[in-house]
């Protein structure tokens, strides 16, 4: 195997001509990022000492400082993420995913990596504390750490990203409640917090930013979450399915431009479905099912991309709802 990686990088790397972009310190500093693990005869083969850096799998360098601006190692990493990491200090990109025995907390030298971008640390067996120190990455747009075993709360700090785009911190076993401090992000937001241990009110705050998607499915959250039903707001996917939210869904107003998929089942929420969702032109998904919904569910959709209206399994299990495609109303 050895050999025949040797002959490639012959044929397709810069070696032959003795031309070597990469950074002594860059290279240095991968080669103990690799020799950290407790595999590294099994993982990044490519990453060879004789071999420009710029050249290995998973790591690319900037054309014009020739520093290495991002790694993606999506191979088995056995063991922690080393504190060498921060020596990468050009780095703008970081995706260490599907690693489940990739452990231990997120280190610190995370936070020194100031020219960050996107940061996925996500399908891996990270625990610990989503850590506060993450909030010193100010050129951070991509925050995503889902499919791990981090614990505790969400740090109010992570609401102080001036770029931030999107945050994932799904499928963990995090606790307590959103910050009110989320209602300051700036700019159009995608928020996805679903497979979680979450609890509590969603702060009234949050109605000040505009999430595009806002995914908080299979927590545990009460009260009301119409500050996500806004017609002035630009979502397209609203998700707050498998909760405990309980208010009365016929004060909704709804982002007739842009809502595609609407998910509100299996919680407590009353009252009918309001007339003007029909004006929601691009809907493509909507379910309202297992709730306490009653009255006449609206008909003369204006959908754009769906030739017949929804069938009843958006509808089923609700208090009194009726007519198409549900059994007729009593007059």
């Amino acid at each position: 195997m050895r050999l025949l990686l040797l002959f490639f990088f012959f044929l397709f790397s810069g070696f032959s001509s003795g031309a070597k972009r990469c950074h002594p310190s860059d290279r240095t500093a991968l080669l103990k990022f690799k020799y950290s693990f407790a595999n590294p005869d099994q993982i990044l083969q490519s990453w060879m000492p004789e071999f420009d850096c710029c050249d290995w799998y998973g790591v690319e360098c900037n054309e014009t400082t020739n520093r290495v601006d991002s790694l993606v190692a999506t191979v088995q990493l056995n063991g922690t993420i080393p504190d060498v990491i921060a020596n990468l200090t050009y780095l703008r990109t970081l995706r260490l995913r599907k690693s489940p025995f990739l452990v231990g907390e997120i280190p610190p030298a995370i936070g020194e990596l100031k020219n960050l971008v996107s940061l996925e640390l996500n399908w891996n067996s990270l625990t610990g504390s989503v850590p506060t120190f993450l909030a010193r990455l100010k050129k951070l747009w991509f925050l995503d750490l889902s499919f791990n075993k981090l614990s505790g709360t969400i740090p109010a700090s992570l609401s102080t990203f001036p770029e931030i785009i999107g945050i994932d911190l799904s499928r963990n076993q995090l606790t307590g409640s959103i910050p009110e401090s989320f209602g300051n992000l700036k700019g159009n937001i995608y928020l996805v917090l679903s497979h979680n241990k979450l609890s509590g009110e969603i702060p009234a705050s949050l109605g000040n930013a505009n999430f595009v998607r806002v995914l908080i499915s299979r927590n545990n959250f009460t009260g009301s979450a119409l500050m996500f039903f806004k017609a002035s707001k630009t979502s397209d996917t609203v998700d707050i399915s498998r909760n405990n939210f309980a208010f009365d869904f016929s004060e909704a107003s709804f982002m007739a431009d842009t809502l595609v998929d609407l998910d509100i089942s299996h919680n407590k929420i009353w009252g009918g479905i309001p007339s003007r969702i029909t004006d929601c032109v691009v809907l493509q998904s909507l379910n309202v099912s297992y709730n306490r919904l009653c009255g006449e569910i609206p008909s003369g959709w204006k959908l754009k991309y769906r030739s017949q209206p929804f069938d009843n399994t958006s509808y089923l299990h609700n208090r009194c709802l009726c007519g198409s495609p549900l059994q007729p109303c009593k007059r």
